[in-house]
């Protein structure tokens, strides 16, 4: 019995001259802009046009490129080692894509795709399995494929949410000295409005983390849930990151929970970014926490969500 897996992600620029084809692709993606075509590639092209530039500079600042590529790499030659597997990767957005990484998995007799997204959302899981999904039945192997939609009240995961967090403590500080914000990408009101899961499980993932450090003895001044990386004039989730952290005391602990691989919005968009806004407003202490990447509890975490779908 041939397996594989295909850890599937949003993907980001390998390089500056990708910045472009990054943009283009998730814009023309019917469940991040709901215009119909050929409104939805205007409204793309518009957004690209603005942002281009100043995206292109933001990629510089991290090397050049996604750091999303790096941890991903790394986690799939770990997780190769240690699976009866083979493991591969597929990107949304920038290559390698799904009909790459497709025409090397014709002799496979079961494919176990992963999204390396533990909350369900159209925007991200259901586009990434519905893309995946349709370049298989066009190899034939739609049949041999299994996934999953969330995995976010995995104990494991939650395990690994939980030592990242732990190792922005320094020996001899308290954590009791800290608030600490779990930080979610934004989405649109209007899309959790009809009926989008994402907010729900991400809330539910925080109580299953919060429920974590209580079981470790781990205890913060203050607990709060934040959105970030909004874009436009629409309503997005509320509360905004930048309007939470006006409310933080004086020292913060930050944790991505929306993402399982350090990217451009962990690495550039946290940690620089949202850092000007807490030096502005004050703050003595901001940090952001790793995502769990090539933890080993999260790598037992993927083993435990493989096993499971067999």
């Amino acid at each position: 019995m041939k397996r594989a897996i295909v850890l599937m992600n949003m993907g980001g620029p390998n390089n500056v001259d990708e910045v472009k084809v990054f943009l283009r692709n998730m814009f023309n993606d019917k469940y991040i802009i709901g215009a119909p075509q050929p409104i939805r590639a205007m409204i793309g092209e518009l957004i690209i046009f603005k942002r281009l530039k100043e995206s292109q500079e933001n990629y510089n600042k991290l090397g050049g490129m996604s750091p999303i590529v790096g941890h991903t790499k790394r986690l799939v030659r770990r997780l190769n080692k240690e699976l009866d597997a083979d493991v591969f990767y597929e990107m949304r957005y920038t290559p390698p894509f799904a009909s790459e990484v497709m025409q090397k998995l014709v002799d496979y007799d079961e494919i176990y795709a992963i999204p390396m997204y533990p909350h369900y959302s159209s925007t991200t899981t259901k586009s990434s399995i519905e893309d995946f999904m349709k370049i298989a039945k066009k190899h034939n192997l739609d049949k041999k494929v299994k996934t999953i939609d969330s995995y976010y009240e995995n104990k494991l995961y939650n395990k690994a949410i939980v030592e990242r967090i732990k190792e922005t403590i320094k020996e001899g500080e308290s954590t009791e000295d800290f608030e600490l914000i779990f930080s979610a990408h934004g989405l649109t009101q209007r899309i959790v409005d009809k009926g989008d899961l994402y907010q729900k499980h991400i809330l539910a993932n925080v109580e299953c983390a919060k429920k974590e450090l209580e079981e470790q003895g781990i205890k913060f001044k203050k607990i709060h849930v934040a959105y970030q990386s909004r874009l436009g004039p629409m309503e997005w989730l509320r509360p905004y990151l930048e309007d939470k952290l006006a409310e933080i005391e004086s020292k913060v602990i930050l944790y991505p929970i929306s993402f399982t691989v350090d990217n451009s919005e962990t690495e550039y968009e946290l940690d620089m970014e949202y850092l000007e806004v807490a030096e502005d407003l004050g703050l003595v202490d901001y940090r952001v926490a790793k995502t769990p990447n090539h933890h080993p509890y999260f790598m037992e975490a993927i083993k435990e969500i493989y096993a499971g779908m067999k």
